[in-house]
């Protein structure tokens, strides 16, 4: 590991734990560093003080770090899987193939149809991702051209949307409430239970992905070079598929649609830490969309305070700027 790399993984769990204070304690009712050191500490005998930071803002903040870190974890993943930095889960309709199951389960769920627990929405998900990844790699064996493959992934995308404004749109009005508030993105409400299938998850998977490192790095050196070093390229491509999208299923169903996250993230570490090494980025993603996540849902809830914006605006507004840099930069390597 070179100096760099280090100072960048110094740099990103600073920049982690510093967001981490500022998420707990920035928001309508400010909460001084005094007194979130006497609550983290047991020593306050401030009531709302302790349900503000213990029942809304730490689960919030932990559910804005481990789901970002999923979200850029999963684009990184994609990116990999198709040899193109502007592959991502939100691009490619994965994220909306998750949020029309969701939307579905969440419709049944009100109508007495599903029981609705943490579980049966990763699940859900977890199989709209994976059925809209499919899609993308059946249109990827009759479509060469990589670009108009991202294409078909935003078609994708808009027809998974366009069926999940369907469903909206003949719901229910209690049915609609539910679904108005998750799908324009926000990391709140979460509970102990979600938590911990969050954290189980996306946990999981990333230990599997770390353990991953040394052929996906093969990988990203060409299919001929894996092959030749003894790596299982099939298996390897579906351990990609599956990761992927059980990570932007499980962000998809706590956190409704989340954009952008999945692009801009992985290209600002590997621009941070100047190397595309598995072994540094897989750990650098997950605490950089952790950082990027809690630093958009602060903004989410603090710019029109006490009103709320969507996660998925915040992150948009600071996300596509990066894409396109990325798509100008290509462009002039193109040239």
């Amino acid at each position: 590991m070179n100096k760099r790399i280090f100072f960048s993984f110094v740099l990103l769990l600073c920049l982690t734990a510093g967001f981490l204070c500022l998420g707990i304690s920035a928001g309508s009712a400010d909460i001084s560093p005094g007194e979130l050191f006497r609550l983290l500490t047991r020593k306050s005998a401030d009531e709302t003080a302790a349900m503000i930071l213990f029942g809304i803002r730490l689960p919030r903040t932990l559910a804005a770090l481990m789901l970002g870190g999923a979200l850029a974890l999963s684009g990184y993943l994609l990116q990999t899987f198709f040899h193109n930095p502007i592959a991502g889960p939100f691009v490619l309709g994965i994220s909306s193939g998750a949020r029309l199951f969701v939307a579905a389960v969440l419709i049944g769920a009100a109508r007495g149809a599903v029981l609705l627990n943490s579980a049966v929405m990763t699940g859900a998900a977890f199989l709209g991702a994976l059925l809209a990844m499919l899609l993308v790699l059946l249109l990827s064996t009759k479509v060469k051209n990589m670009s108009l493959l991202i294409v078909c992934g935003v078609m994708i995308g808009y027809i998974c949307t366009a069926a999940t404004d369907i469903l909206i749109h003949f719901a229910d009005d209690s049915e609609i409430v539910n679904l108005r508030g998750w799908s324009i993105g926000s990391f709140s409400g979460m509970k102990s239970e979600s938590l911990a299938v969050c954290a189980f998850v996306t946990g999981g998977v990333l230990a599997a992905v770390f353990f991953l490192s040394k052929p996906i790095g093969a990988y990203q050196l060409g299919e001929s070079y894996a092959v030749d070093a003894g790596v299982n390229v099939t298996a390897v491509r579906i351990a990609m598929i599956l990761f992927s999208s059980l990570l932007s299923g499980c962000a998809a169903a706590f956190a409704g649609p989340v954009s952008f996250v999945g692009i801009a993230v992985p290209f600002l570490v590997k621009s941070l830490m100047r190397s595309a090494k598995p072994i540094f980025m897989i750990p650098a993603c997950f605490l950089g969309g952790g950082v990027f996540c809690i630093l958009s849902d602060i903004l989410a809830r603090t710019v029109v305070s006490p009103a709320e914006l969507g996660i998925s605006t915040v992150t948009s507004v600071l996300g596509a700027p990066v894409v396109l840099f990325i798509m100008l930069g290509r462009r002039r390597g193109d040239a």
